[in-house]
């Protein structure tokens, strides 16, 4: 049997570079297991109210233990639009999983003690349904960080043609 690619659209698949649509099918499917793994982690872990966004917010805010700005949290998440970032926050304090404190015109976020909870909770139940299962995928620490980095990389060349694009 012939082995096909698997891409995410035929017309894009032609020509040169056809390779890129197999890895643009594989972040399109990734994205989307990720997103619905966040919502149903955290709703096991106490939280089925919150999106993917606002968990990656929780998550980064709840990071080192560090009060974060807005700005902070948009750059270190590689998010554009920072009003959507902005609603995400203003309902983590709503439901008491953060904090906020203006200083001049800046706004600081760190997480309260049921943020803290939540993150912590979000890890036990990582722990037990996703990080035991990684030893069947044999991929060793190495080959992971090999991935993400891979990841990163491409992220940035996603960057700087979505730059060049807006520039036509």
């Amino acid at each position: 049997m012939e082995k096909r690619p698997i891409v995410s659209s035929r017309h894009l698949a032609e020509g040169e570079g056809w390779e890129a649509s197999e890895i643009e099918y594989g972040m399109i499917i990734a994205y989307n297991a990720f997103s619905r793994w966040m919502t149903r982690c955290m709703s096991a872990a106490g939280h089925a109210e919150l999106t993917s966004l606002e968990i990656l917010a929780l998550h980064n805010v709840n990071h080192r233990n560090k009060e974060k700005r807005l700005t902070d949290i948009c750059f270190l998440l590689n998010i554009e639009d920072s009003h959507t970032v902005n609603y995400a926050l203003k309902k983590l304090v709503k439901i008491g999983l953060i904090q906020s404190e203006k200083r001049g015109k800046e706004v600081f976020y760190r997480t309260s003690e049921a943020g803290q909870a939540a993150c912590d909770a979000y890890r036990q139940v990582r722990e037990r349904c996703f990080i035991d299962g990684l030893s069947k995928l044999d991929l060793s620490g190495a080959d992971m960080r090999e991935i993400a980095s891979s990841l990163r990389s491409l992220s940035g060349q996603y960057d700087q043609a979505s730059r060049a694009a807006a520039s036509l």
